[in-house]
């Protein structure tokens, strides 16, 4: 029971991450919702296993992206871009036409990514260390830091054309 409670919390407490990674790797909100479900099943099928190693939402980084990318692998699909609005669109009551361009853009570019280059930029965008990137992703941190540069420079080569 005590084991329910905590995972129960845990995801509670965790959700808008969950929900993050889950809505970048699908095209629809069904989608979204069968592998949001498979990466809470995940989480509870290894949650005994987790070894305080690492930081929780580390851990639970991991299980989700590999979920994400399994899930792809298995259904055969390309990512293609998904609403910003599902993602990091903030209700703020200043109203900014122009931050909310910037970030469209900003996502579409994201969408072109591969797999592995989507998950390194979403990580980052949630202001995970290079360290924490690196025991995520199973990347060394040098190579975090080498792949880092050259999507951003992808990205701004984009997103100046």
């Amino acid at each position: 029971m005590i084991k329910e409670k905590a995972f129960t919390q845990l995801i509670q407490e965790h959700q808008g991450m969950l929900f993050k990674v889950t809505s970048l790797y699908t095209d629809t909100k069904e989608d979204q919702e069968d592998l949001f479900q498979e990466t809470v099943f995940q989480l509870w099928k290894y949650f005994e296993t987790f070894r305080n190693e690492s930081k929780i939402t580390t851990w639970m980084y991991r299980v989700a992206m590999n979920t994400a990318i399994t899930h792809l692998r298995k259904s055969k699909k390309r990512p293609n871009a998904v609403a910003v609005e599902h993602l990091v669109m903030l209700k703020t009551e200043n109203h900014d036409p122009v931050w909310e361009d910037r970030l469209r853009q900003l996502y579409q570019q994201l969408n072109k990514l591969n797999v592995l280059e989507k998950g390194i930029m979403l990580l980052l965008l949630e202001d995970k260390s290079y360290k924490e990137i690196s025991e995520i992703t199973g990347l060394a941190p040098s190579n975090v830091g080498t792949r880092i540069s050259r999507i951003k420079k992808k990205l701004r080569e984009n997103l100046v054309k």
